[in-house]
């Protein structure tokens, strides 16, 4: 990957004439053999994951043709199956992973098919709170980031269904903004959490995750700072101190001690966003003046954006 950057670096000075022979030189681009592996690897995840979902939907297109022993047969010997396949195999095999990705998606299916064949009255949010708390075992066994992150997604669908039902007494507005707070701070917390044991677990070392994380709780900080700037009268007085706290640790965190573009650079999305939302606020009855400038100011945030960026990426490469 060094090579490759420094080979575009050269190219953008002009020292290089033929760039694509250069990096097939150096190999720098994927081979044969890299792509048989990349191929190899998204068959199996998204053979994994289709199966999974093939069986709900073979069990909700046949439900009155199926009786009520044939579907919790069918769910719960395939789940046998795939906890089986994932004890075979290990979990250092990609398709052993994939095999316990398959028994936790299947887990929520047979939760969701004893709530409806019996039905429980349990809320939707109790359905993915369960949900996550009997996978857990798995998750913890399985040092698998993907699954992790499956776990995450699940409790945040939680959260999400919690407010929608408990929205509180003071009305939707502030059940909503309760339910960004919530999800604000779990996702942060999940991001902190992630970086810290990603220094001594080495499975946890992919970026994708964190920086998955750190992008849903940049937007989330984002939304409550929008709203505190639309309904600053019902929006709570923290969330500017919040929002520029969450700004200075992700340049801390991602600037000062580690690099990281992606996450520095959806920073400086959320920042030009704030700010054009800040002006239109308080521009919009300007009419062609307000819009005018407004636009200009978004293509110098842009521009400088763009820069400063670009500079990081050099310190990065030098």
């Amino acid at each position: 990957m060094g090579d490759r950057h420094t080979l575009l670096a050269w190219a953008e000075r002009g020292a290089l004439t033929d760039l694509a022979q250069a990096l097939r030189a150096a190999g720098a681009l994927p081979g044969a053999s890299d792509w048989r592996v990349f191929l190899d690897r998204l068959l199996l995840w998204s053979g994994a994951v289709a199966l999974a979902a093939a069986v709900v939907f073979f069990i909700a297109h046949n439900w009155n043709d199926l009786g009520k022993y044939a579907k919790f047969g069918l769910v719960e010997a395939l789940i046998v199956v795939a906890v089986l396949g994932y004890w075979r195999l290990g979990p250092e095999r990609a398709a052993g992973r994939a095999s316990l990705l398959v028994a936790s998606i299947l887990l929520g299916a047979l939760l969701a098919l004893f709530g409806q064949t019996y039905q429980t009255g349990a809320d939707t949010w109790e359905l993915f709170a369960n949900w996550a708390g009997l996978m857990l075992p798995w998750v913890i066994v399985g040092r698998f980031a993907g699954l992790w992150m499956l776990w995450i997604a699940i409790l945040n669908t939680a959260i999400v269904f919690y407010f929608l039902v408990f929205p509180g007494l003071l009305g939707i507005l502030f059940s909503t903004e309760r339910q960004l707070w919530t999800l604000f701070a779990f996702n942060t917390v999940a991001l902190v959490a992630w970086e810290l044991a990603s220094r001594r677990l080495a499975w946890l070392a992919e970026r994708w995750a964190p920086r998955l994380l750190a992008t849903t709780s940049g937007a989330i900080v984002t939304v409550l700072m929008l709203l505190a700037i639309f309904e600053w009268r019902e929006a709570s007085g923290l969330t500017p101190v919040v929002y520029l706290a969450w700004l200075a640790c992700a340049y801390a965190a991602y600037r000062s001690f580690g690099r990281d573009l992606l996450v520095l650079a959806g920073g400086c999305l959320s920042v030009i966003v704030v700010v054009t939302g800040f002006l239109g606020k308080n521009l919009i009855r300007a009419e062609a003046g307000g819009f005018l400038l407004i636009a200009l100011v978004v293509i110098g945030m842009g521009a400088a954006a763009g820069w400063w960026l670009k500079q990081v990426a050099k310190e990065a490469e030098a």
